[in-house]
């Protein structure tokens, strides 16, 4: 009876519905209903006269737009099902009900040609990044072609094959609605809320196996690699400022793992931390995953309009799933619409895109589009399956697959990069904090970076009662009435007297400064009143995005990780300038940290989790700034 309802909506030209695989089940999910589009997340039709509905939505790229980000619009829906059935169809019998016959390709082709591509990516690294605007971004391509076969068939004949031939994904799916049908198979969930749980999963890093499969040295070069370790430790920072702004006790790091797939492997971690908020308004804090848009998260949708040749569609989108609970409300799945293959009128499209840091080759860029895109291509069986490079067998377990992240060495090799990262991020925090700064009240300005609320989750936990405002919202009342005012950190040239951005943060700075009233700065803000203390601002040779340095913070050495394009400078061996005292680098004359009356200031994110030192040096500073 089950297998007889796919067939009929199989066969049904105007029928929705939606499959799912989920990774570790053994049966594939069918789901139908009635499809409503919506405006917002806060529309998604969860309740019937006041009844809790299951319901699967589709979230386009262009949802940013609810959090005040830019986006090209090109009106893709944010699509729901009001499901109705939801069927659990044993996998076996799957594959033997849908079709196998081969669906050839015409006129295949990347929309964008290589060398365009590239010099794209050029552009981005030395405007984007060079200037201060982020720490890394990605930039997307199409490849595309045209079938002759019928969109549905072809739909589920790729689904089928991503079912019998692809592994580690998290969700595999086909989702037919009218004139919009995606398959894929996503490695990455974005955001789980389960039993007041929320899980963010970021996965950085891509390891394409080589010819004969992956073996434990090619995996091990891998993984000694500074680009994809920083890439990863990048993306978990971006997704700890969403963890933070969610969940009351900020999020904790467990990991990280290997992501093994058939072609590729990926390096990831798990984010988990606990939330009361409504599952929509926990999708609206998280959209959308840094792993494909880039950090920090509103500057990196700026650069996307400014270099995306044309809108994204649901690429960097979600699938979401709502599932009402014991407890009235919903639970919500929602992996990262990637690895996916879209389909319109006998068109397809496969975006794919790169992560871009200081470190990147534009031609290695390229070459790692191509390889996803033929990834994705040789998964669904439109272009010939790269056998070759499949995880090997076990030879000691006929048939079965090695996992190398079993390997001891593998394990050690992973386990060696927490050995970087801050304990603080690492160890299990509760929700009520009482820390040596009790009763005092602290005002965060965010400049455009949710650093802000890791930070602020930090300060809580040494005791103050925080609260975040935006730059362009924050009042001079506000600004004065706070015990403890974080100057916080932003994208952008300090030197730039046109942004009324850092036109703000300057007159904040001012204004703490000029009442003497405790201020900490930080990053972009630090170099603000470095600025005024007299300091030169210059770009740094090289960006530090992403960089972990050991440097001295008035008498003590501190492992900081440093996110920053320009740097406030003195003449190097100066222990003063204007009001300050002074902690620099004694070659360079790059200062790390300012103090003087009533105010304190720090170039690197003492929030980071590249912040071994950064909850001790949090502490020194602002115990000053309120002395």
């Amino acid at each position: 009876m089950t297998l007889s309802r796919l067939a009929e909506l199989s066969a049904d030209p105007s029928a929705s519905f939606v499959l799912i695989a989920r990774d570790g089940a053994d049966s594939v999910e069918l789901l139908t209903g009635e499809v409503v589009d919506v405006d917002l997340l806060a529309d998604i039709p969860l309740t019937a006269d006041g009844v809790p509905r299951e319901v699967f939505a589709l979230v386009p790229y262009r949802q940013v737009r609810e959090r005040g980000f830019v986006a090209q619009d090109d009106g893709a829906p944010l699509r729901c099902i009001v499901v109705d059935e939801h069927l659990h169809l044993p996998t076996p019998a799957v594959l033997d009900a849908l079709p196998t016959s081969s669906v050839p390709l015409r006129d295949g082709g990347f929309d964008i040609a290589d060398e365009e591509y590239a010099a794209i990516v050029e552009t981005v690294i030395s405007d984007e990044i060079g200037r201060g605007e982020g720490a890394n971004f990605v930039i997307r391509r199409d490849y595309t072609a045209s079938i002759d076969t019928d969109d549905r068939t072809a739909a589920l004949t790729w689904f089928r094959a991503l079912l019998a031939h692809e592994r580690g994904a998290y969700w595999t799916f086909a989702v037919v609605t009218p004139g919009r049908i995606a398959v894929g198979a996503s490695p990455e969930a974005h955001v789980v809320a389960r039993e007041g749980v929320v899980t963010m999963n970021p996965i950085s890093g891509t390891f394409r196996h080589p010819a004969g499969g992956s073996t434990k040295e090619t995996l091990a070069d891998f993984l000694a690699s500074t680009k994809e370790t920083e890439e990863l430790f990048m993306v978990v920072d971006e997704e700890l400022k969403m963890m933070s702004a969610v969940c009351a006790d900020g999020g904790r790091i467990t990991g990280p793992h290997l992501k093994e797939m058939s072609r590729l492997t990926h390096t990831e971690y798990m984010l988990r931390g606990r939330s009361g908020m409504d599952p929509r308004d926990i999708l609206r804090e998280t959209m959308f995953a840094p792993t494909v848009t880039g950090s920090p998260m509103q500057n990196a949708c700026a650069v996307i309009r400014r270099h995306e040749k044309k809108p994204r569609g649901y690429y960097s989108g979600v699938a979401a799933l709502f599932t009402p609970n014991a407890d009235g409300g919903h639970d919500l799945d929602a992996p990262i619409l990637i690895r996916t293959v879209y389909l319109a009128d006998g068109e397809l499209s496969v975006p794919v895109g790169a992560t871009l840091v200081r470190h990147s080759d534009p031609h290695g860029e390229v070459s790692e589009t191509h390889g996803k895109a033929a990834g994705v291509l040789g998964a669904i069986g439109a272009i010939d399956r790269d056998r070759a490079a499949e995880a090997r067998s076990d030879a000691d377990a006929p048939g079965a697959r090695r996992s190398l992240a079993d390997d001891p060495e593998i394990a050690a090799l992973l386990s060696s990069r927490n050995a970087r990262l801050a304990e603080f991020w690492l160890n299990p925090q509760g929700e009520e904090f009482t820390g040596p700064f009790t009763g005092r009240s602290a005002l965060v300005v965010d400049a455009e970076d949710r650093f802000t609320t890791m930070l602020a989750h930090q300060l809580r936990h040494l005791g103050l009662d925080v609260t975040i405002s935006a730059w362009d919202a924050v009042t001079d009342d506000a600004v004065a009435a706070a015990d403890l005012v974080v100057a916080g950190p932003g994208p952008g040239d300090p030197r730039d007297t046109g942004s009324a951005r850092i036109a703000r943060m300057r007159a904040v700075v001012e204004r703490r400064l000029g009442t003497e009233a405790p201020l900490l700065a930080v990053c972009l803000s630090h170099q603000i009143l470095a600025d005024r203390q007299g300091a030169a601002l210059v770009p740094l040779a090289a960006p530090h995005q992403g960089l972990q340095k050991s440097v001295p913070v008035f008498g003590e050495d501190a492992s900081i990780g440093f996110y920053n394009t320009f740097t406030a400078r003195v003449t190097p061996g100066a222990t003063r300038i204007g009001d300050a005292e002074v902690s620099a680098d004694p070659g360079s004359g790059d200062v790390f940290a300012l103090r003087g009356p009533r105010f304190a200031s720090v170039q690197g994110h003492l929030e980071s989790i590249l912040s071994r030192d950064g909850i001790r040096t949090l502490e020194r500073l602002v115990s000053y700034a309120l002395a």
